[in-house]
């Protein structure tokens, strides 16, 4: 087995305490409502906390039915969580697991800056290669993005 970590950041209108609770305890509630083109529902095993299972399910005629996170921990004070994707989504015969870091931050204009760093586990001898983390990146944009819109759209949610 095999590590690549990748750093990522990225930049959004929206302020950090808000995206900490659209991607975090308020993701349940937003995501299906925000980005309906792509998540048919999310399922949590208990409450979401450290060890909790999370289950999220995609609309038919995308690339795959569903991924399941387990859930690493929050920092609401820091606006930082963490999670691993374990079961799903992109990970084939190739990936055993990718590890996810997140931290939003105040940006010095107002809004957000994103910072990610992800392990990606491979299985056995094989490897993941830049260019196959950017395409996951861009295809997590497809949550993102709708859910950015969502919240600029609707003041009044994630507060």
């Amino acid at each position: 087995m095999g590590v690549v970590t990748y750093d990522y950041e990225s930049t959004s209108p929206v302020a950090p305490s808000r995206l900490f609770k659209a991607f975090t305890v308020e993701a349940p509630k937003v995501w299906p409502t925000a980005a309906p083109n792509a998540v048919k529902s999310i399922e949590v095993e208990a409450n979401p906390s450290s060890g909790s299972i999370v289950k999220i399910n995609f609309v038919e005629g995308l690339p795959f039915q569903y991924m399941k996170h387990q859930i690493g921990g929050h920092d609401e004070s820091n606006f930082s969580y963490s999670y691993d994707l374990i079961e799903g989504g992109p990970l084939g015969d190739k990936l055993e697991k990718i590890s996810y870091e997140n931290k939003f931050e105040a940006a010095a204009g107002g809004g957000s800056i994103c910072k990610s760093s992800m392990k990606f586990y491979t299985v056995g001898d094989n490897v993941i290669t830049e260019d196959e983390i950017k395409a996951l990146i861009k295809g997590s944009e497809g949550v993102y993005k709708p859910v950015e819109a969502y919240l600029l759209a609707n003041p009044e949610s994630c507060n």
